[in-house]
């Protein structure tokens, strides 16, 4: 792999090159990663992959025209014909009002250490060790009856981003991951269930045993599970199903969304959409954040935002061809890769712990459902109407009585947004995080 200056000396030859053949302006991606992962089943070696990549595209505008190209071939023939094929394109394109590189004055300048890159590559041993031993784990959890395998992976990516506006940048970050997946019960009545972490460097992951542990323990308790009865009652989201909520605001608050009038939110900004307890942050500078970065992918400058502030919103979530569209500034929120152009996307998104546990806030329930799989993309970005598949445990008289499957759930997130509560239980695990969160008034079918 290049280093930094290899790769943006590459991105300034390229600029310079669509100077000289015409562009009015242009800027330039390259990304280039290496990942590897390791597979265990039944204590057996099950798969060890490495891959490694690397991708170079350019953007170049003529007028308020733009095209993009991207390539694998970085040899100066391949640049050329590049810049060529970027030309003539952007030539036979409409014009488009909204397009453009970032004004100088927009773009960032300062560059803290996030802390987003660990310079150690585990050893291939290593990742063995930690999936063998998640895996050995999981199995000693009496009652689990087979294993669908165990995986510890890790992965580093470089993005160097370049424009004629002056800018120039590159960034590093590493993943490394581990997770367990196992079965237990026999025939119609087998269960399965897992358990993951992910963190960028390698020293803060949960411990394979924990991860094992964990995901044995999940799997027992969905044994014997049965149907719902259907009812209109309150639902408690599982944290690892609760970010889901979290993430369908953030679809609902693109700009790109907002701009084309597709989100049931596009008339709600700077009104109350949660109760006055939620507040809702996007933070692209958290300190080891599994989506931090300091500058976005058009050169501006990322800052924290309370995007739902005491229940009211606050922002969309912007690029800057977004935010010309709708007559705002730009939120820094563009990401891109190498064959498309930049669009608005969320960073390090959660919604803030509440003040009550878990069983606090299940004690007065006497019937609801605990979610901890949800399934189906049943939501309508349009409407807010929301229906997905789900299972987890019924909720009798304040406690989790037993498991349940085959359930959907129904309800419009207007409603379920304004009829939120957060527990106090909130862990960053995923790019998006909630605690646990307790939805009043869903409509749950079962049979």
């Amino acid at each position: 792999m290049n280093d930094e200056k290899q790769n943006l000396d590459l991105l300034d030859s390229l600029i310079g090159m669509a100077s000289k053949a015409g562009a009015d302006a242009a800027d330039a991606v390259f990304v280039e990663g290496v990942s590897l992962s390791l597979g265990v089943r039944l204590g057996k070696q099950e798969h060890l992959e490495r891959s490694e990549g690397a991708d170079i595209g350019l953007r170049v505008f003529v007028g308020q025209r733009q095209s993009i190209v991207s390539s694998s071939d970085t040899s100066d023939d391949a640049l050329q014909e590049l810049v060529e094929r970027a030309i003539a394109m952007a030539r036979s394109v409409p014009e488009d009002e909204f397009t453009g590189l970032a004004d100088p004055s927009q773009l960032a300048t300062e560059f803290p250490d996030l802390e987003i890159c660990d310079d150690e590559e585990p050893a291939t041993e290593t990742l063995n060790d930690r999936a063998k031993r998640a895996e050995e784990a999981a199995l000693a959890v009496p009652g689990i009856t087979n294993s669908e395998g165990a995986n510890a992976s890790w992965g580093f990516s470089r993005m160097a981003v370049a424009a004629s506006n002056g800018f120039a940048r590159a960034r590093s970050g590493s993943r490394h991951s581990i997770s367990a997946s196992v079965l237990a019960g026999t025939g119609t009545e087998m269960e399965r269930d897992y358990d993951y972490a992910s963190t960028v460097y390698g020293e803060d992951l949960t411990s394979p045993e924990d991860i094992g542990r964990s995901a044995g323990e999940k799997t027992i308790r969905r044994l014997n599970a049965r149907k719902a009865q259907t009812a209109s009652v309150p639902v408690l989201y599982d944290p690892r199903v609760a970010n889901s909520l979290v993430g369908h605001l953030a679809s609902a608050i693109n700009g790109s969304s907002v701009a084309r009038g597709t989100t049931f939110l596009k008339d709600k900004l700077t009104e109350k959409i949660f109760t006055d307890a939620v507040t809702i942050v996007d933070d692209p500078r958290l300190r080891r954040g599994l989506r931090s970065k300091s500058f976005d992918a058009e050169g501006v400058a990322t800052q924290r935002r309370e995007i739902i502030k005491d229940g009211v919103l606050t922002t969309w979530i912007l690029d800057l061809r977004s935010a010309r569209q709708l007559a705002l500034g730009t939120t820094g929120h563009a990401s891109r890769g190498t064959s498309s152009p930049p669009s608005p996307s969320t960073t390090n998104l959660y919604m803030q712990a509440g003040s009550l546990s878990p069983e606090e806030l299940m004690a007065d329930i006497k019937d609801g459902l605990y979610i901890t799989e949800l399934m189906g993309m049943g939501v309508n970005g349009v409407t807010g109407d929301y229906s997905r598949g789900a299972s987890g445990f019924w909720i009798e008289n304040g406690t989790l009585a037993y498991p349940v499957n085959e359930v959907t759930i129904a309800g419009n997130l207007t409603d379920m947004f304004a009829h939120s509560t957060a527990a106090d239980d909130l862990e960053f695990r995923y790019g998006t995080n909630a605690p646990t969160l307790r939805v009043d008034g869903m409509t749950v079918a079962g049979r």
